[in-house]
This record gives structure tokens, sequence and C-alpha cells, in this order.
């Protein structure tokens, strides 16, 4: 706040901006440089684009169904308990290079069915668990 005195000899009142703008200008410098720093990496595996030779090797993918009766399924084949999931995922896994699984689960099974099923598949030596979308009615 400035006080000068006019010609009329009163008092004049006028605000220094130049600090102000000098701190906006560096509280926008710090927030540019946080927000660069603080950004993230998602790694995505896309599939890559479908030929003939691949559509070959589409039929040997697994997917594991969790059915609505609690069992277990692996490519719409014969149900199971979840006491056997590990021993049918070492069964079809333990000589396959590419260890990738689909997880099919039903409507009303609960996220903590779902989660298990995955640590399962996950300590069979399975790398990677992909899901399907839910089939609309």
């Amino acid at each position: 706040m400035g006080m000068s005195t006019g010609s009329s000899g009163g008092v004049n009142n006028e605000i220094n901006v130049v600090p102000m703008i000098d701190i906006l200008l560096v509280l926008l410098i710090i927030f540019m440089i946080v927000n660069a720093l603080s950004r993230t990496v998602i790694e995505v595996n896309i599939p890559p684009e479908q030929t003939a030779s691949t559509a070959a090797s589409a039929s040997i993918q697994l997917v594991l169904e969790l059915k609505e009766d609690g069992s277990y399924a692996i490519n719409g084949q014969t149900p199971f308990p979840l006491t056997q999931l590990d021993t049918e995922i070492h069964t079809l896994y333990d000589n396959r290079p590419a260890k990738v699984i689909f997880v099919k689960p039903s409507g009303n099974r609960s996220y903590g069915d779902v989660m298990e099923a995955i640590d399962i598949v996950k300590g069979a030596g399975v790398q990677i668990v992909g899901f399907t979308p839910i089939e609309a009615n």
C-alpha cells in the first residue's frame, strides 16, 4: 500500500500487484512440475491383429468358468470343485510355453471367489490372467 501525498494532500491507496503476480507465477511453475512428475504408466497388452495362423491358435486358449452352482470348468468341460482346480491347472499348463488363461465368472459369484480362483491359477504358474466380457441376456 503506497502512500503519497498529491496536490490534493489526501492519502492515495493503491495495491502493489507486482509481488502477487510473481507469487502466482511461481505457484504455476510448481504445479506444472508436480503434475508432470505425478503421471504414471499403465502397461497394457494389446492382442495382435488376428490372421489365419492366429485363428488356429485361438482354439487352444483356455477359459476358466466359475459356474453359478459353485463349481469350476475349463472350456465348458466337466465341472469340478475348487479343491481340484490346482491339479487341473497343473495338468493343462505344465507343458505349455504360453501360460495365458481367461476367467469367466457367472453373475452370482462373489469377488472373493474370483480372486481365490485367480490366486490358485497364479500359484500354478500361469503368467497372464484375462477376463471375458459378461454376456448380455
